[in-house]
């Protein structure tokens, strides 16, 4: 993988491939670059795509605080390599770190992809609990890796507590565990979006052509979610991908790579239309 250095002295990791406009690919929780490796290689067709590792995940190193704007300045930097401006893509809530990457960095954001931002803004579902980034980091100072990922799959992902053990003969399970002190970063990129209450209507100033993408079979509050959004970006489109669900970056990459495509050339051919 390549490497470069983030604002704060981070490395950061990342795979480079393909041709055409860049577009750098940002992962969910508890996930690396692997899990969008083959997205990336159908992206790879139409974008120069950078698919990196987070810091503190992979091969990328991590600093001794966290901050949310330490994580746009990798993007920021990963941006300059790129050559100045790039699309995003974002997962899940690497969506919203996206987003949040899109309203920091102004211009030199010129696209923005999302699948499945995990707002809750209405009681279709749980809430997540208000000390949830504050219990996660306490198990992680426990050494309780196995319980901070049982944590989040239950409160963040709205798993039922039986299911788990069948997950955890998932050899993807010894992977989130060793990303499990990240789990808090993400509790923090989504701040108090996960509390049933509706977005902030301040809060995005992103003005620039975006898809916010759902899986059919996904569950009400992504598709709530996405559509709420819709109404405070100005020029954000709401696409349903029929027959998908909240793994579609690793089930079905390539579903996912036609609507990012499709989205990208139509207006390429056509700038100031949104439409699909």
């Amino acid at each position: 993988m390549n490497t470069l250095i983030s604002k704060d002295g981070t490395i950061i990791s990342y795979e480079k491939i393909g041709t055409g406009p860049s577009l750098i690919l940002v992962s969910s929780a508890a996930a690396d670059h692997k899990d969008a490796e083959q997205l990336a290689v159908q992206l790879a067709n139409h974008f120069t795509v950078f698919n990196y590792d987070r810091r503190g995940r992979g091969q990328s190193t991590d600093s001794s605080k966290y901050a949310v704007e330490r994580e746009v300045e990798d993007i920021d930097a990963l941006i300059n390599e790129a050559g100045g401006n790039s699309f995003l893509f974002g997962s899940s809530s690497g969506a919203v770190l996206a987003l949040e990457a899109a309203n920091k960095l102004g211009d030199k954001v010129t696209k923005l992809f999302m699948y499945e931002p995990p707002f809750i803004i209405d009681q279709s579902r749980p809430r997540v609990p208000a000390n949830y980034v504050q219990h996660l980091n306490n198990l992680i100072g426990e050494g309780k890796r196995n319980e901070a990922v049982e944590y989040y799959m239950i409160e963040a992902l709205g798993i039922p507590s039986e299911y788990l053990e069948y997950m955890k003969a998932d050899p993807s399970w010894n992977s989130m565990e060793g990303m499990a002190h990240t789990l808090a970063y993400d509790g923090m990129i989504m701040g108090e979006t996960q509390s049933g209450k509706p977005l902030p209507g301040d809060r995005w100033k992103v003005n620039i052509p975006t898809a916010i993408m759902v899986g059919e079979n996904s569950e009400h509050y992504f598709h709530a979610a996405a559509k709420s959004l819709v109404e405070l970006l100005p020029l954000a489109k709401y696409q349903t991908l029929s027959g998908q669900d909240h793994s579609a970056v690793v089930m079905a990459p390539n579903v996912l790579s036609n609507e990012m495509v499709n989205f990208y050339l139509k207006l390429h051919q056509n700038p100031t239309d949104i439409s699909i």
